[in-house]
């Protein structure tokens, strides 16, 4: 696969991952103040990647997200191929560090359109990335599409070149990762269709074979 140093700035293809879920058990663990393990360490003192936190927070599925994206991202003018949707912080790349007072107050924010805390930072990250694109790039939302709640946003700014997965509609999160995963491992990478315009729910497909 080409680097994106090697790919004229009319190809390019980002990645947009959707936030992990702040809530329940997991996140309870990580920010508990008493907890040993590295992540909890990391996330109380200097802080820790945002990759690495979703990925704990959302187990299969942002880790699907993730490695597919950095897989196949292809991008020249813009400075990251893969942005984390973040509340309070807009778009952000999956290595930006965030503290145990950053996490706790992105999730006290949440994935809410009418929070301005959540919308206003998307908005202008989107615009901004919209001014890099040219020609025939494209953005991939790895994420639902079932509703509006970031979807929306982005696409008033990306002027139709928002597009996610066919395989993504009538899938579950554990099976969208699983998918992702799979396609890392076999180099192959899936179609994509535009949001405007596509269904955006629809029958489940049948289940994952198991990985040779």
């Amino acid at each position: 696969m080409a680097s994106h140093s090697e790919l004229p700035a009319q190809d390019q293809t980002v990645f947009l991952l959707s936030p992990a879920h702040c809530g329940g058990k997991r996140a309870e663990i990580l920010l508990n103040q008493r907890a040993t393990f590295p992540l909890a360490v990391r996330l109380r003192g200097s802080g820790a990647a945002i990759g690495d936190v979703f990925s704990f927070l959302s187990g299969l599925y942002f880790r699907g997200k993730l490695s597919y994206g950095r897989s196949f991202a292809r991008f020249a003018a813009a400075p990251h191929g893969v942005l984390v949707i973040t509340p309070v912080r807009g778009l952000i790349p999956p290595d930006a560090i965030v503290t145990l007072e950053d996490l706790r107050e992105i999730a006290e924010v949440g994935v809410t359109p009418e929070e301005p805390r959540f919308r206003e930072p998307l908005e202008r990250d989107s615009a901004t990335l919209a001014s890099v694109l040219s020609g025939n790039d494209r953005v991939i939302l790895l994420g639902s599409i079932a509703t509006g709640k970031y979807v929306d946003i982005i696409e008033s700014r990306l002027d139709g070149r928002l597009r996610f997965p066919a395989d993504f509609v009538g899938r579950g999160d554990m099976s969208r990762g699983g998918l992702l995963l799979r396609c890392v491992l076999q180099e192959r990478e899936l179609m994509y269709v535009p949001v405007a315009g596509a269904i955006r729910r629809g029958k489940r497909p049948p289940r994952l074979g198991p990985l040779r």
